[in-house]
């Protein structure tokens, strides 16, 4: 039987562009699918990246990281920060022990600005991990039922330290649990534990935490008012801005 040499190179031809063609479609989705990948897991790490800001006063500044687990009160945070609403305010009450309270729109640093904030109120975002240990920053509110927070008014934890029966008896009044590693830092470092689920907290103070002590140290009136006004400037930082920081 003769063999047909053109229909041999035809098959042979035809096979192998298909299989090239399978292998470069093969190739394509394992690239595509690569990048897809990589950029899903930039993304996420993007995401999970936490932001800081830093809190400049005329005593001295620190470093303040935002957490992420509290996404309403932190970009309602950003935004006002960004807006430049917190430079035209100051720390208007000062309760050493206590807290270090700001950013009522009635305490005008510049009195040329006229603050009118969006929103009254921001609904609790409340996480038992997040607590009120020295150096927290949490969002003030008044004695609503919903526990919802100012949209401006701020407030850094000065506290104080407590014992383990003191922290028993909060547990009991307020219906809540303070483990034991929040405990630690309660008797250690200090806090104002009673605050725990009934405040939002939002961020830390992660470097400058003397600054509290420098506030906290100015003359202030019976109600915690400073008899000189103390300014401040908050400004969101940059990636590298931020890795600077803690250089």
């Amino acid at each position: 039987m003769a063999l047909n040499i053109k229909i041999l190179c035809k098959f042979v031809t035809q096979n192998t562009l298909i299989a090239s063609l399978k292998h470069i479609t093969l190739k394509k989705i394992y690239l595509v699918l690569t990048v897809l990948l990589c950029l899903t897991a930039v993304s996420t790490f993007a995401q999970q990246k936490n932001q800081f800001v830093k809190i400049e006063t005329e005593q001295g500044a620190c470093i303040v990281k935002l957490y992420n687990e509290t996404p309403v009160h932190r970009d309602n945070f950003i935004k006002l920060v960004k807006s430049g609403y917190f430079n035209a305010t100051t720390f208007n009450r000062i309760l050493k022990g206590f807290v270090i309270q700001g950013g009522d729109p009635d305490s005008l640093y510049d009195k040329s600005k006229t603050l009118k904030p969006e929103q009254k109120w921001i609904s609790p975002e409340f996480n038992p991990a997040l607590y009120h240990k020295r150096g927290a920053l949490a969002m003030g509110r008044d004695d609503n039922k919903a526990k919802e927070s100012f949209t401006t008014q701020i407030y850094i934890v000065d506290g104080k330290t407590y014992t383990n029966a003191q922290l028993d008896a909060i547990e009991k009044k307020n219906g809540i649990r303070i483990p034991e590693n929040e405990r630690e830092v309660y008797r250690t470092i200090g806090g104002t534990p009673f605050l725990d689920q009934n405040y939002t907290v939002f961020g830390e103070i992660v470097k400058g935490t003397d600054l509290i002590d420098k506030i906290t140290a100015v003359k202030v009136n019976a109600d915690g008012n400073p008899d000189k006004p103390v300014w401040m400037k908050v400004k969101v930082l940059t990636p590298k801005e931020a890795a600077q920081a803690f250089k």
